[in-house]
This record gives C-alpha cells, sequence and structure tokens, in this order.
C-alpha cells in the first residue's frame, strides 16, 4: 500500500517550528481587526468604525501659548500601547512593561432623531473608550423603539452582538446608555465578556485624570453612588454570617436571627464612606467661597469658560492668559477649575475661570458632585460658551451645555457663543451657526485667529464701573490714584495741576464712598 505524500496546509504546518508557529499565532492575534464595509440594508445594525470624530484632526495639538505641558508629558508616559502583551518573557521588563489596550466592542439604540445623530452618538462614545485607553474594534447601532427591559438590545441582537465580539477577539463590550443592574447581568451572560455602561467609561474617565485632593473626593463620591446599586455577591458572599462560639459553621450558639450577609456589610461600608466624603467635601467648600466672596467685595468681574469636552476651553485660556494649564486633544482632559487674571485693553480687571467639560447624558452623579465646582458658571459674570465647529454635530453640544447650565442655575448669567477650531471647520458650519446666534465670536485659539474680537466683546460683556467723578487728589494721596490705575475704575482723563491731580474716573459704587472727601466741587 502505497501512501501519498500530504501536500495540504497540513503539511506546511508540519514543516514549521514550533517558535514558528508562536510567531504565527502571535501576528494573527495582534493583527488589527478591518473595518467591515458593507453598507447596511434598512432596519439592520448600522456598523460605526474609524477614528472617533469627537476628537479633532489637527495636526498640531498646541500652540506656542500653551506652555511646556509637563503635565501631559507625566500622562503619555503611562499611556497603554496597542499590540503588546500584558506577559513578561524577562525580570528585567519589570520597569518598562506597558499594558495592552483593552479592546472593546460598541453598542447603542437608534430611539429617536435621525441616523447621523445616533452614528455621531456611538462616534463620541468611541472617544469616550479612546480616552480610557481603549481599541475600538466594531460598533453596531440598532434601531429599536425603546431598549429592551432584559437585556437592553433585545435577545436577537444580543446574540448577534455576541458573534461580534467572539470574529473580533473583544475583551469588553460598552453601551451607549445608563443600563440598568439586571440588563448589565443579563447581556454579560449573553456576550460572556464584561460589559460597561456609558456613565461607568465617564467616570472611569474621571477617575484618571483627576488631580486635585477635591476633584478626587469628588470623583470617587460619584463612582461609589453609582456602585451602591449594582453591588453583586457570588456563592459565600451571599449567605450569612454567623459568630460566637460557632464562627462560619452555620448551626448553634450565634448563628440565630436573620445575621447580615457580605454584599449588606460592603453596602455599609460604601454607604460610610461616602458620608466621610460628603463632609470632605463640604469642608474643601469654603476656601472656594471665600475666594469667590474676596473678588465680590473687590467687586473683580468673572467671566467662565464653559462648553463641551475636548471644544478647546484650556487652550482658549492658555491663549488669552499665557496660563499654561494642560492641553490634549482626548476627552475629559482637565477636570480641575483654574482661575488667572486678565485685563480689558483699557485696564480694566477681570477673572477667567476655566471648568470641567461637559457631554450629552453627563451622569447625574457627577453634576452632584462636581457642583461646587460648577458654581464658578453660576456665579460668573459673563459665560464663554465654547463650541467645536469643526464637531459633525455643534448644534446638538450646544443643546447639551445649556442643559447642564439650566441644572445649575446658569441660564440667567449672559452667554457669548465662541465658536472655536474655525481653521479646522466647515464654512458652512460656521455661517450657519452665525445665524442661529445672534452673539458670537469665531475664534481659532490654536491659530490666534479671531482673538482681539474675542477680547472686545469681553470687554463690553463684563460688568463696567457705573457712577461718574471728578476728583482732586492731593499729591500726598498717590496710594489713592494707584488705586484708581488697578482694578476698580475706568480713568477717563488726567490732568496734574498745582493743587493735585484732576482725574475723570468711572469707579464702582463701593469704592465711590471712599472717594466723596475728594471730589472736586469747581
Amino acid at each position: 500500500m502505497t501512501t501519498q505524500p500530504n501536500t495540504g496546509p497540513d503539511s506546511a504546518a508540519q514543516d514549521m517550528s514550533p517558535a514558528e508557529i508562536q510567531a504565527v499565532i502571535d501576528r494573527i492575534l495582534s493583527k488589527e481587526t478591518p473595518a467591515r464595509k458593507a453598507a447596511p440594508a434598512a432596519g439592520e445594525p448600522t456598523s460605526v468604525l474609524g477614528k472617533a470624530q469627537a476628537i479633532s484632526r489637527l495636526d498640531e495639538e498646541h500652540s506656542n501659548y500653551d506652555g511646556d505641558q509637563q503635565d501631559l508629558e507625566e500622562r503619555h508616559a503611562l499611556r497603554r500601547t496597542a499590540g503588546l502583551s500584558t506577559e513578561l518573557e524577562d525580570v528585567t521588563e519589570v520597569e518598562y512593561r506597558q499594558l495592552r489596550l483593552e479592546r472593546v466592542v460598541l453598542a447603542g439604540l437608534w430611539t429617536e432623531g435621525t441616523l447621523a445623530d445616533a452614528e455621531n452618538s456611538l462616534r463620541e462614545l468611541a472617544a469616550l473608550a479612546e480616552t480610557a485607553g481603549s481599541e475600538v474594534l466594531d460598533g453596531i447601532v440598532q434601531r429599536r423603539a425603546k431598549p429592551d427591559p432584559g437585556t437592553f438590545l433585545g435577545s436577537g441582537k444580543a446574540q448577534e452582538l455576541k458573534d461580534i465580539v467572539m470574529s473580533t477577539g473583544a475583551d469588553t463590550v460598552v453601551v451607549d446608555a445608563e443600563l440598568a443592574p439586571s440588563q448589565r447581568r443579563s447581556l454579560e451572560d449573553i456576550v460572556k465578556v464584561k460589559v460597561i455602561d456609558r456613565t461607568a467609561l465617564i467616570l472611569d474617565i474621571f477617575a484618571q485624570h483627576a488631580k486635585s485632593r477635591e476633584g478626587k473626593a469628588q470623583v470617587e463620591l460619584a463612582q461609589l453612588e453609582y456602585l451602591l446599586p449594582r453591588l453583586r455577591g457570588w456563592g459565600d458572599s451571599m449567605s450569612r454570617q454567623a459568630g460566637g462560639q460557632v464562627g462560619g459553621a452555620g448551626a448553634g450558639m450565634g448563628s440565630r436571627g436573620p445575621g447580615e450577609t457580605k454584599i449588606e456589610l460592603d453596602r455599609r461600608r460604601i454607604r460610610t464612606r461616602m458620608a466621610k466624603l460628603r463632609r470632605e467635601i463640604a469642608a474643601m467648600k469654603p476656601a472656594r467661597e471665600t475666594k469667590r466672596a474676596n473678588r465680590r467685595r473687590n467687586a473683580v468681574p468673572s467671566v467662565a469658560i464653559a462648553g463641551y469636552t475636548n471644544a478647546g476651553k484650556s487652550s482658549l485660556l492658555n491663549r488669552l492668559t499665557d496660563a499654561g494649564v494642560l492641553v490634549e486633544n482626548a476627552l475629559f482632559a482637565t477636570l480641575d477649575p483654574t482661575v488667572r487674571k486678565a485685563e480689558t485693553a483699557d485696564g480694566l480687571g477681570y477673572t477667567l475661570a476655566d471648568t470641567v467639560g461637559f457631554v450629552r447624558s453627563l451622569p447625574t452623579q457627577l453634576v452632584e458632585a462636581f457642583r461646587s465646582t460648577l458654581e464658578e458658571v453660576a456665579d460668573a459674570d459673563l459665560i464663554l460658551h465654547v463650541v467645536d465647529v469643526s464637531h459633525p454635530d455643534p448644534e446638538g453640544q450646544i443643546a447639551a451645555v445649556r442643559k447642564v447650565f439650566s441644572e445649575v442655575d446658569a441660564r440667567k448669567v449672559p452667554e457669548i457663543i465662541v465658536l472655536n477650531k474655525a481653521d479646522a471647520a466647515d464654512p458652512f458650519v460656521i455661517e450657519r451657526l452665525k445665524q442661529r446666534e445672534p452673539r458670537h465670536v469665531v475664534v481659532s485659539a490654536r491659530t490666534g485667529e479671531g482673538i482681539p474680537e474675542l477680547l472686545k466683546a469681553i470687554s463690553e460683556g463684563i460688568p463696567r464701573p457705573s457712577v461718574k467723578l471728578e476728583l482732586m487728589i492731593p499729591y500726598n494721596r498717590g496710594d489713592l490714584l494707584s488705586k484708581l490705575h488697578e482694578t476698580d475704575a475706568e480713568i477717563l482723563s488726567l490732568d496734574h495741576e498745582e493743587a493735585g491731580t484732576r482725574a475723570v474716573v468711572m469707579v464702582r459704587e463701593g469704592f465711590a464712598a471712599e472717594l466723596d472727601s475728594f471730589i472736586s466741587n469747581d
């Protein structure tokens, strides 16, 4: 009997050494999954892939006004990278290892609005996932009147999502909504990988980027509020605690009565920690209020820079004041508010405050935890509402930010729409927004375009001194003249005469009382 030689692919595999076979496997596993390009039929799930549109595609991320950006270098030093294994081959790699990016699949529902709105929401979710340190492999949008109460997507689409997870090799599913605890458990049981929702993803980004003591406490409080109703227990975690002589035997003295499960103990610890965090945040609030009271007492106008995340608020603050705060082309890059002093062209002083960015469906836990920070917006005399006009849906950004303004009682504050990133935007979109928003300024924080017009708008928008006085200030009261040159007054004219300096000024009411004895009667 003659044996025919095996010339198929199995023969080639048999000729390979174990090292060569392992190299092929590693190469396949590390290869990026190609995007599906087939157009979906009507009513079918829509695949949303590619670089997230919520992150700008600017060639240069920083301008000369952003400073050294040392904080950004520190953040990038710990960034995860794609294509690397978490397994160490040599002990010398311990100090230099990098973690592999999580590979995620996105899932969202299209319940209202247009398909473009649903796709933009999913692209924003992709940007959030990339900011959190993940690699987005695939994404689907399902047309559905309302979420399924069991699995959010429905059993059929959940099974289809499982197939996508298996084919792409993903290890996480991110859902573009806030899931009920039961929905999350049911979906995890089907797809067999970790499932997180939009709220958990945003909280994770905040936990990574919080730097100040107050910011870390606010983020931890928001995370615990989210975690409390989502605690789960397995096995012994659900059993009653026994004490006394029997320990955990479950019989005899010490085990009588209803007892308490471990999950109940965990809930009590979380509530205790939340109460402590609330006390700490409340104790930090007077320091912030004292600073605001000093500005109010000195009648210093305040301008708050607010807007959607990654709209360019920190870049604008750097351009206007040389603040040098961290700037990164990512969502929620800066969380801690920064206040800087600035002056108008005629010497009137005011403060500029950079605030935390907003996003669609901003978790209520964050709004409550960051309420003391968001009060900077509500207490401002003028809001610079920064909008990224290069974004696919700038009108949606404006609506989302104004919704948060309403929640923190800031809608009554005068507002200037700052159409930022004009150098990367479609001129038609800019004209559309200019027609919609009568009080606007078109700028580019990166190139400096429109900055003089913005400074002029700020000068006209902040409260100015309203009391006009003609003063005769003796030469031995140079302190008053110096104070007039500071932030409390607007000097219209100065004449040096024999008896002193005659000044025509506009001052605020509180300062006018100090100048009564120097009012000229001539």
